[in-house]
C-alpha cells in the first residue's frame, strides 16, 4: 500500500493546494467512481457525467486550498459540487434526453446472466421503469434519493452535500420515495 492512500482527504486536499501531483492522483481515484456513478445517476447520460467528473475534479485542482471540513466530508463536498455542475447543465440541455431511452445502452442488459428469459425481461423492464421514474423526479428529490438510496449517504452526509437542513433531506426523501412508489404502481398498472 502506498503512502498517499493512507493520507486522510483533509491532508490531500492540502497538498493538493500546495500542487503535489500525487496527492491529486490519490483522491482522484478514490473519488472519481462515486462522483461518476452519482453524475450518472442524475443526468442519465455517460457523456455528460464524463464531463461533470472532468469539471469536478478541475475545480479540486483549483480551489482545493479553501475546502473547509467543518462543513461536512469531502464526499459530501464533491458530491455538492458534482450536483451543482449537473443542474446547471440540465437546465442548459433541456428537454431531458437519457441514455434510458435507448434499449442499446448499457443499461438495458443488468441481468444477461439470468438462464430464464421471461424472469430477466420482466427484471430488467422493472429496473429500467424504475431508472425512468428516478431520473423523471424533480431535482431536488432526484438528488435526495441517489444520495441515501443509491451511494448510500447517512442524512447528515447528504444534507452537507445538498447545503440543506437534515430535517430537509429526510421530508424530500419522504416524498421522493411516495412519488416513485405511485409512479411504480402505475405503470404495473398499465402493464396488466
Amino acid at each position: 500500500m502506498s503512502k498517499g492512500s493512507t493520507e486522510t482527504d483533509r491532508d490531500l486536499l492540502r497538498l493538493i493546494s500546495r500542487g503535489k501531483e500525487s496527492a491529486f492522483l490519490t483522491f482522484y481515484r478514490r473519488y472519481q467512481g462515486p462522483v461518476y456513478r452519482f453524475a450518472l445517476q442524475m443526468s442519465g447520460r455517460a457523456d455528460l457525467a464524463e464531463e461533470v467528473t472532468q469539471d469536478v475534479f478541475m475545480l479540486v485542482m483549483r480551489t482545493a486550498g479553501q475546502y473547509d471540513p467543518t462543513r461536512g466530508s469531502a464526499a459530501s463536498y464533491l458530491y455538492g459540487v458534482a450536483r451543482n455542475f449537473v443542474l446547471q447543465r440540465l437546465d442548459r440541455e433541456r428537454p431531458y434526453l437519457t441514455a434510458l431511452d435507448d434499449p442499446g445502452s448499457e443499461h438495458a442488459d443488468l441481468a444477461a446472466s439470468d438462464p430464464d428469459p421471461l424472469t430477466d425481461l420482466t427484471r430488467n423492464e422493472r429496473i429500467e421503469s424504475l431508472r425512468k421514474a428516478v431520473l423523471a423526479l424533480p431535482p431536488a428529490y432526484r438528488e435526495v434519493v441517489i444520495l441515501c438510496d443509491l451511494h448510500e449517504l447517512d442524512y447528515a452526509a447528504a444534507a452537507a452535500a445538498l447545503d440543506c437542513a437534515v430535517g430537509t433531506v429526510r421530508s424530500r426523501l419522504h416524498r421522493a420515495r411516495a412519488l416513485l412508489g405511485e409512479k411504480m404502481r402505475a405503470e404495473e398498472r398499465c402493464a396488466v
